[in-house]
C-alpha cells in the first residue's frame, strides 16, 4: 500500500498560483503513477494530472495550459504548480496513486491522499 498525504493549498485570488506537494511512501513507488485528482461538493472526483516515474505525463485538458505536474523519485514526492488560477479550480485536491493503468479516472486508483483544499475567489 502506498501512504500520501498533500500539502500546500490555501486562499487565493483569481489569476494567483499556488504550488502543491504530495510526500508517498511505501514500497515499489517506481511502479506507481502519482497524480492529482480534485473534487467539490455535489460533483464527481475529476481527474487533474498524473506523471509517472519515467517522467511522462498527463493533463485534463481544463488545466494542460495552466498547471504543470513535476515527479521527484530520489524524495518521493509529486508537486503540482497551479498558474493563472480560476474560480472554478476551487476545489479539495487529493494526491493519488495508480498501477491498474487506468490513471484518469478514481476507478484505477489505490490510495489517495487526506486532501488540501484550494479556493480561488474572483
Amino acid at each position: 500500500q502506498v501512504q500520501l498525504v498533500e500539502a500546500g493549498g490555501g486562499l487565493v485570488q483569481a489569476g494567483d498560483s499556488l504550488r502543491l506537494s504530495c510526500a508517498a511512501s511505501g514500497r515499489n513507488l517506481v511502479l506507481y503513477a502519482l497524480g492529482w485528482f480534485r473534487q467539490v461538493p455535489g460533483k464527481e472526483r475529476e481527474f487533474v494530472a498524473t506523471s509517472w516515474s519515467d517522467g511522462t505525463t498527463d493533463y485534463a485538458d481544463s488545466v494542460k495550459d495552466r498547471f504543470t505536474i513535476s515527479r521527484d523519485n530520489a524524495r518521493n514526492t509529486v508537486n503540482l504548480q497551479m498558474n493563472n488560477l480560476k474560480p472554478e479550480d476551487s476545489a479539495v485536491y487529493y494526491c493519488a496513486a495508480g498501477i491498474t493503468g487506468r490513471t484518469r479516472t478514481p476507478l484505477g486508483i489505490e490510495s489517495w491522499g487526506p486532501g488540501t483544499q484550494v479556493s480561488v475567489s474572483s
